[in-house]
Formats: C-alpha cells, sequence, structure tokens
C-alpha cells in the first residue's frame, strides 16, 4: 500500500498562497517515490494580490477554492483530516504559509495558526510522524512547535526572520537552497526552497531531496 504524504496547501500563487513552483514539485517528488499525496487546505478567505503588480487588489479569495486549482480539484478540507489519515505530512511555502496558514508575516515569533493547522500539525508531532517545511513554512512549525519541541529548522540565512524562528523557542540552521536540515529526534524535514534559491533547478533539488527523507523517516 502507497505511503500517504499530506501536503498542505495555503491558495495559489506566492504572494498570497502556496508557491505554485514548491508545491508542484513536492507533488511530483512523492509520486516519484512511490507515495501518495493527500491535498489539502483550510476553508479560510484571505486578501488577494494581483501577481502582475503584486499589489494587493482589494479582493478576497478562499484558501481552499484557490488550493483546489494546484490539486486539479483532488483536495480536501483540513478539518476532515486526521493523523491517522496520514504516514507524514509537508508544507510548500508561498506568502500564503505565513499569511493564510498563521500571520507569521505579521507578528513574528507571537503568530497565531490557524486551529485546524495547528490542531493537525500538533498531533502529527505528537505521533511522532515525519513533518516537510519547505521554504516560509518552517516558520509555520516554529510558531506551532516551538515552546514544546524546540525543532531544529532552515529558512536558509535571512537574519530576520531566523531571529523570529529563534524566538518562539525553536533553533535555525543556516542552509543552502540545495539542501536539507533534519531534526531527526522529532522528525522534521526543512529546506530553504525559493527563500534563498536562484532558480526552480536549485529549488526541485532541495524539495527532492526533503521528499525522499521525509519518506525515510516513514
Amino acid at each position: 500500500m502507497k505511503k500517504k504524504i499530506g501536503v498542505v496547501l495555503s491558495g495559489c500563487g506566492v504572494r498570497d498562497g502556496s508557491e505554485i513552483h514548491e508545491a508542484v514539485l513536492t507533488l511530483l517528488a512523492i509520486d516519484r517515490n512511490g507515495a501518495e499525496a493527500v491535498c489539502m487546505a483550510p476553508d479560510v478567505d484571505f486578501a488577494e494580490v494581483n501577481h502582475l503588480t503584486m499589489e494587493e487588489t482589494g479582493g478576497k479569495r478562499n484558501a481552499l477554492v484557490e488550493s483546489a486549482r494546484i490539486a486539479r480539484g483532488k483536495i480536501r478540507n483540513i478539518r476532515d483530516v486526521d493523523q491517522g489519515d496520514l504516514d507524514a505530512i509537508i508544507f510548500p511555502g508561498g506568502f500564503g504559509a505565513a499569511k493564510n496558514l498563521c500571520d507569521f508575516a505579521e507578528k513574528g515569533a507571537g503568530a497565531t495558526v490557524q486551529p485546524e493547522v495547528f490542531r493537525l500539525l500538533r498531533r502529527m508531532a505528537e505521533a511522532g510522524k515525519p513533518i516537510g517545511a519547505i521554504c516560509i513554512a518552517p516558520a509555520l512549525v516554529a510558531a506551532t512547535l516551538g515552546k514544546e519541541f524546540a525543532p531544529e529548522l532552515t529558512i536558509g540565512n535571512d537574519a530576520g526572520t531566523a531571529a523570529e524562528i529563534v524566538k518562539t523557542g525553536s533553533r535555525h540552521v543556516e542552509c543552502p537552497a540545495s539542501g536539507i536540515i533534519v531534526d531527526a529526534r522529532h522528525k522534521i524535514v526543512s529546506t530553504p526552497a525559493y527563500m534563498l534559491a536562484a532558480g526552480i533547478s536549485e529549488t526541485a533539488e532541495g524539495i527532492d531531496k526533503l521528499v525522499r527523507e521525509v519518506m525515510k523517516l516513514v
């Protein structure tokens, strides 16, 4: 039976949702490693950004509806997913991870996490199931698990973001975009991706390593 790897999406687009390259590369790596991706997102509305001008439009979009674009319609409301449904979970980046799944983009170390995302991530950690975090998503993991688990994470080498991650009780480790940081004790794997990468090939290398390591930890 194929292992089931949860992929938590936050919308569709780097500035207001999931970073599409990172999300698709994650899905591709999961498939290539013989596992099944279980896509999910919270049913929450968020501020829309015009990706041509990179400015907010004043409109709203829904994270679950927009994420369905990436998942080709095969997606679940995260509210309906529990740790028993999954063997591991991965969070692609994009500003949605820090704006829609939590408010780290606004509040840094004082961030609060969307309740259903918090619930599932905590239960996966408590069950000792592997967690992958890409790009800015390690900040979400830090906001959820920092105080109790003190995980070891990377977002690359951005000093300001790293400092906020450390304030949560987590440990930050610098890492190149093509590399990964593995917290073997807590089964948490992270990679910088577009926090640091110069292009899609470098991003793909790091994400492929992350997915393979997550699969090893299952």
